[in-house]
């Protein structure tokens, strides 16, 4: 991450989402460069993409880009811009940054995976806890309960910016709408993967990652 300046104002919002992104990318999602275009493999889809500095730096070590190109990030001749452009990055799977779009998205992923008669890929999200302030994603999270939407897991980075608050916690919206959900410490590597591979047989899963509040 080091290699990438120019996006002082959003390093907060790249460096909230760091070790919940390695966790994922090194432990749990099942996708390499290799199987990026494999029907087969896993979907993780960048909600939070005002921040991405964390996400390019974890696919750079994962084999996705070179690091190389770290350090132009942001540049006019960049394939790393401010917001993820999939028709640029090896392996991301939407352009995002616009809040409240990348929930919606990953109910629609998993839908067009069913209808395909592909029930085995897993669909992640990560979303930050001041997109819950979107209306879109009620309705998403609203559908996916009590659809049955298994596949898809949302990871939702708590840093205390969200404008509305829930009674009991950001967990406890999904779980009033028949999710699977659990709040955990989003620095703590073995809680991330704990939680991210709970089983959640029938609901969709939502796993509240806290981390140090935005300043």
């Amino acid at each position: 991450m080091g290699l990438m300046t120019g996006d002082e104002k959003h390093s907060t919002a790249a460096t909230s989402t760091l070790d919940a992104l390695w966790v994922l990318y090194d432990r749990v999602l099942r996708v390499t460069p290799g199987t990026a275009a494999d029907p087969g493999r896993d979907r993780f889809l960048l909600s939070k993409g005002h921040g991405p500095m964390a996400y390019y730096a974890v696919l750079a070590d994962k084999g996705f880009l070179d690091e190389e190109v770290l350090s132009g990030f942001g540049g006019y001749a960049s394939v790393l811009g401010h917001h993820p452009d999939r028709t640029l990055v090896p392996g991301v799977e939407i352009g995002s940054g616009s809040l409240g779009h990348g929930l919606p998205l990953a109910v629609g992923t998993v839908l067009g995976l069913r209808a395909q008669g592909l029930t085995e890929p897993r669909v992640w999200v990560l979303i930050g806890d001041a997109e819950l302030d979107e209306g879109s994603n009620h309705e998403a999270l609203a559908y996916a309960g009590p659809a049955g939407l298994e596949q898809l897991h949302t990871l939702v980075i708590d840093n205390g910016s969200a404008t509305y608050g829930w009674p009991g916690g950001i967990a406890s919206r999904f779980e009033a709408a028949g999710w699977s959900a659990e709040t955990v410490d989003g620095r703590d590597h073995e809680a991330l993967y704990a939680a991210f591979t709970a089983p959640h047989p029938g609901r969709p899963r939502a796993v509240v990652a806290r981390v140090e509040p935005k300043q």
